[in-house]
């Protein structure tokens, strides 16, 4: 059996269109074909700053973490800075490391997800998932609300608009993400490379007057602290370097992007995407190590209330303390220099952007959920411009959400970060080892096994490594906030695993079994439903003969004696040729006296299917709808659960409508070319739906 293609031309869009598509096109653009999908993809210098804005940017915040940590104990702990630093800095470059052998054993992109449902199992994989769906939320919350702490450090009289500031980058991020991937990474591009360059360009500005013997120092470095612990024990101490620690890891926060980002480089994309991430690795471990020195040459004192800063004369409020790389920047450039303001707003943007990271990760990640029935189908479609339109906007709205609840605080916040972080970097990095396992039993070649060996050891060391943090960031953050995160795992990883099911159970519902084959029904009897004989009701009983029934009938429910028999002296005089059949309702009620004719004709004849026709009013102003086609909407949400029922509605355009018919096209002869038939579209348009 042959199929023929049906081809068509371009056509002209409608001259009539409505405001929001008016301001969805300024907004987006033009749509974009589907098999533009390749000019999408990503070269190594615009995928760096999609990927890997947000570990790159949490060098603004990571090392202030470790040192508001480490202040609780008094200005004696800060000290320590250098050796929590230090682990964080091992930790990053095991990660990295890691990372890249994901990159280059599962490059489809599904990430510690992919890893982790292949070589562990499907609720292993889930909580993967759902860990890094909640860290992707937190990604856009934190970045965005750091961001605006730099914004409110250069100009603080801000403040007070904190949360609107917040909400007002999170819609510019959904329309410039919602513009495709492409095109928002040529827009962040250089704000990335920007603050890249600001800060080592800080960091070598900082070391060298150091080494001149002219040592900047931080305006907060005179401030004595008020201790919230004092005289701590052993114990103390370890458990006040640990929970510093557990901080220092936002940096870290986003190293996993690139390895769900796979299928959006360039060929040859695996190895395009593990050298990204070794650049994301090493530019982030030097750009970290340097402002964490800066921080103890400039001594820089930070607190997350300025009312604890002994010798501070501005007002005690939590969140109004310049951030450290605001102090340390006006200490090497000084405080009003340009060198200063360029680097604030670089950090700035860059913080803000690095959400992009999660926009970019987020909608991937729910893409491949939603393909494997975990989440909505729809979460798998794309947008006009190639984008997964639904999950960027999903993610901006609880991300937004999240802003407004904790008003804006990144302190806040970030208690609630890391730990999905770390969670699927502990799953991913043993289910790397078992992948291993597997490929050591398949391999062949001493050189072989020897990388085998030598990547099990990477993966195994950093599943340990990641592990233990894990519970170091669930001991110290879980009163602080983290128990949200501990909370919404499983509630998370409860609904997919409760919508996979219900996609299966209609699935197998669905299956035709070749040896049960439902037999043909015995005929079809059409039913006609009128309220009165107009134009409307006409269309649809020349619809209904059209589709040559083998038996058709006229129903009415008479709710009102003048109006039936109009209705009967209308049908004897435009002669419409098929009986008409009234059912009386004392009640005046519509739908319960169909649907008992109707379950009638099923009970006496039950191989047969009953086609019922209603025709229905197609308005072009929202509150015409609440004038028309209410009883027929109940109605047809009432036929839908018969079994053996179909329903059809016959639509009749009323001249409202043509003013908002967005799919009408003006055309030139020839410009459309004919279908299959080469015939003219039929002047009756109908849309069925039924169940069998």
């Amino acid at each position: 059996m042959g199929f023929r293609f049906i081809r068509f031309s371009r056509i002209r869009l409608p001259s009539v269109v409505s405001p929001i598509d008016v301001a969805k096109r300024l907004v987006l653009g033009r749509p974009f074909r589907s098999d533009r999908l390749g000019e999408t993809l990503l070269p190594k210098r615009l995928a760096l700053p999609i990927f890997a804005s947000d570990p790159l940017s949490s060098v603004a915040y990571a090392t202030q973490e470790i040192l508001l940590i480490l202040t609780l104990g008094g200005l004696a702990y800060l000290h320590l800075t250098p050796i929590v630093a230090g682990g964080v800095v091992v930790l990053l470059a095991v990660v990295a490391l890691s990372y890249r052998q994901v990159v280059q054993a599962y490059p489809s992109g599904g990430g510690s997800y992919e890893v982790v449902a292949e070589n562990l199992g499907a609720l292993p994989g889930l909580v993967v998932a759902a860990a890094l769906l909640v860290d992707y939320v937190m990604t856009v919350a934190v970045s965005v609300a750091a961001g605006v702490d730099n914004i409110i450090s250069a100009i603080p009289d801000l403040n007070p608009y904190r949360v609107a500031i917040n909400i007002g980058f999170i819609v510019f991020l959904t329309a410039m993400n919602l513009r495709g991937v492409r095109e928002s990474g040529r827009a962040f591009a250089i704000p990335t490379y920007g603050f890249i360059i600001g800060v080592f360009v800080l960091v070598a500005v900082g070391l060298g007057q150091t080494l001149l013997g002219h040592t900047p120092v931080a305006e907060s470095a005179h401030y004595q602290i008020h201790a919230e612990q004092v005289g701590l024990s052993t114990a103390g101490v370890a458990f006040l370097l640990l929970r510093a620690f557990s901080s220092g890891c936002t940096a870290l926060t986003g190293a996993e992007a690139i390895s769900n980002g796979v299928p959006a480089f360039r060929k040859p994309k695996a190895l395009n995407a593990a050298r990204t991430m070794t650049a994301m690795g090493v530019i982030a471990i030097a750009m970290f190590s340097g402002v964490t020195a800066l921080a103890m040459i400039t001594k820089t004192r930070v607190v997350e209330n300025t009312c604890d800063l002994i010798g501070f004369e501005g007002n005690c409020r939590t969140d109004a303390q310049k951030t450290v790389i605001a102090q340390i920047s006006a200490a090497v450039f000084g405080g009003h220099s340009p060198a200063f303001y360029y680097l604030m707003v670089t950090t700035a943007l860059i913080l803000i952007l690095a959400a992009n990271t999660a926009y970019n990760g987020f909608p991937l990640l729910n893409s491949i959920l939603a393909q494997r029935r975990y989440m909505p189908r729809q979460l798998h479609t794309r947008g006009d411009r190639l984008a997964f339109s639904n999950g960027i906007i999903l993610l901006a709205v609880v991300a937004g959400g999240l802003i407004y609840a904790f008003n804006g605080s990144t302190t806040r916040l970030i208690q609630l970060y890391i730990l999905g972080v770390f969670t699927s970097f502990t799953l991913c990095q043993t289910g790397m080892v078992r992948h291993w396992n597997k490929e050591l039993r398949r391999a062949e070649g001493t050189s072989e096994r020897l990388r085998i060996h030598r990547a099990r050891l990477i993966n195994a060391f950093g599943a340990c490594f990641t592990g233990v943090v894990l519970v170091v960031v669930m001991i110290t953050k879980f009163t602080h906030g983290a128990y949200l995160v501990v909370i919404a795992i499983p509630i998370l990883v409860a609904v997919m695993w409760l919508i996979h099911r219900h996609y299966s159970s209609v699935r197998a519902e669905l299956t035709i079994d070749p040896d049960d084959l439902e037999t043909l029904p015995g005929r079809v009897h059409a039913l006609v439903l009128v309220s009165g004989w107009h134009k409307a009701t006409q269309r649809a009983v020349q619809f209904a003969r059209a589709t040559r029934p083998d038996t058709l009938t006229a129903v009415t429910v008479n709710v009102d004696d003048a109006d039936t028999r109009q209705l009967a002296q209308d049908w004897d005089k435009y002669h419409v040729g098929i009986p008409l059949k009234v059912i009386e309702s004392p009640y005046r009620e519509i739908t319960r006296p169909v649907l008992e004719e109707i379950k009638r004709q099923r009970k006496s004849r039950p191989r047969d299917v009953v086609s019922v026709f209603i025709p229905e009013y197609v308005v072009g102003r929202w509150w015409e709808n609440l004038l028309h086609n209410q009883s027929s909407l109940r109605l047809k949400a009432r036929l839908l659960f018969e079994p053996g029922v179909m329903v059809t509605s016959v639509p009749w355009q009323l001249h409202s409508s043509h003013a908002r018919d967005m799919m009408r096209v003006e055309h030139s002869p020839g410009e459309i070319r004919r279908g299959i038939t080469g015939g003219d579209a039929s002047p009756v348009n109908a849309k069925s739906a039924g169940t069998p």
